[in-house]
């Protein structure tokens, strides 16, 4: 059972989440930036992500790559970090007794990193192998594909990653600048969760980040809430299996209809209980692999709808998943299925919370996107007093015009044909 988290703001204006977990044989220390993809220039798209594999590089105190790592997996912990269009996070999982190593290691990478040339240019061609492999796995570029399609030639709709071309063009000075200005105290929290003292992590913490400067809160850049022209993004292969995603734009994070959004998910694309599974796998068996998803970022975001068909089946699938996106809108949830689908939703986001990283990250990512924490208690009410109109209300808002992008790799039909069965003129 966890405690209630406890924040604590530094004099420099660091945030700090501490959550006792006392029953965990483990801790979770994680460093929330915010700063990801849509913070950057067209030059520089993928600089966040390239900065996240540059600080497991050398510190000052740890000039490489190895006496970092082995700091953490010596004590039997591990340690990694991702880049989001949003946010950079660096994290380590380790024995509760090891915590202030964890911090220590924390702090130092993001401090004192070196940012060796040398390292630069050994760690540049690694950087643009995951941008090749990513391009390589039709599951995964499809999602770079549609993000092109639903938010367009804006940073929200770039690669989080960059391409070849602006990862090879990069500077160690680009890095330097990008850290200045995002990497401060007033940009980041620090959101640590296990069987720990919060006082004697405290001390920790304020030894080690005192120092970090204070800077600005990352700027915000709105987002242009209109599809794009080149709302269908095709990438034709001579492979066996067609990976088609579909989308509309969604709504931003706070938005109070987010509640209903989840639920109105859950019941359309997650588990084997929802309608897509049902409709599209179990009575047509058109597809192995499909569910839906939906992505909230500051004031922007996408519903999603993934399959995996073969190209005979492409335009079928389509269809069906475009119905039952319509459905929704058409006619109100029945109660069982509601009830069921509520008690589903809220029963997943429990269990999602069962481990110190999962506390650590969720109320540092909350924190930072936020300013402020929601407990579980009160999002499990939230999601439970969705009514049936409340579901039937938000897909009337994303789906009641069709306005969808779509995005396919491997064989497909042509551009006008899909269009027509988004438009329902097929």
């Amino acid at each position: 059972m966890a405690g209630e988290p406890q924040i604590t703001t530094l004099p420099n204006g660091l945030r700090v989440i501490v959550t006792p977990v006392p029953t965990a044989q483990a801790a979770a220390v994680t460093y929330f930036v915010g700063v990801g993809s849509r913070h950057e220039e067209p030059e520089t798209n993928g600089v966040s992500h390239f900065i996240e594999h540059m600080l497991f590089k050398g510190t000052t105190k740890r000039p490489t790559a190895p006496e970092i790592s082995e700091a953490i997996e010596g004590t039997g912990g591990s340690l990694n970090a991702f880049t989001t269009k949003e946010m950079t996070c660096y994290w380590n999982n380790l024995p509760f007794e090891h915590v202030e190593t964890g911090i220590e290691v924390l702090a130092d990478m993001v401090q004192h990193s070196v940012l060796d040339p040398t390292e630069l240019e050994r760690e540049r061609p690694v950087v643009q192998q995951e941008i090749r492999r990513a391009h390589d796995s039709p599951g995964a570029f499809v999602s770079e594909l549609l993000s092109r399609a639903t938010f367009g030639d804006q940073p929200v709709g770039w690669p989080i990653a960059g391409t070849l071309e602006t990862v090879d063009a990069m500077t160690r000075q680009h890095f330097v600048d990008h850290m200045a200005a995002f990497y401060t105290s007033a940009n980041s929290v620090l959101s640590i969760a296990g069987n720990v003292d919060p006082a004697q992590v405290m001390e920790v913490v304020e030894r080690e980040f005192s120092a970090l400067p204070q800077g600005e809160p990352a700027p915000e850049r709105s987002a242009r809430h209109e599809r794009p022209e080149q709302h269908i993004q095709l990438d034709d292969r001579a492979i066996e299996q067609t990976n088609l995603a579909l989308s509309v734009l969604g709504m931003g994070r706070r938005d109070p209809d987010r509640y209903a959004l989840d639920v109105m998910n859950t019941a359309l694309g997650r588990g084997m209980s929802s309608r897509l599974f049902k409709e599209v796998r179990e009575r047509r068996g058109l597809a192995y692999s499909v569910g839906s998803g939906s992505t909230r970022y500051r004031d922007i975001g996408s519903m999603t709808v993934s399959a995996g068909v073969t190209r005979e089946n492409q335009e079928e699938a389509l269809r069906v998943i475009v119905a039952e996106l319509h459905d929704l809108a058409e006619r109100p949830m029945p109660d069982e299925e509601l009830n069921r689908t509520k008690d589903y939703a809220a029963g997943s986001f429990r269990l999602s919370l069962e481990t110190p990283m999962s506390f650590a990250q969720r109320w540092g990512a909350q924190l930072l996107h936020d300013g402020e924490l929601e407990p579980a208690d009160v999002t499990v009410e939230r999601l439970q007093a969705v009514t049936a109109e409340d579901v039937q209300r938000v897909a009337q808002r994303l789906f009641g015009e069709p306005r969808f992008s779509l995005a396919v790799v491997g064989p497909s039909a042509s551009k006008d044909r899909l269009d027509a069965i988004l438009h329902d003129i097929a």
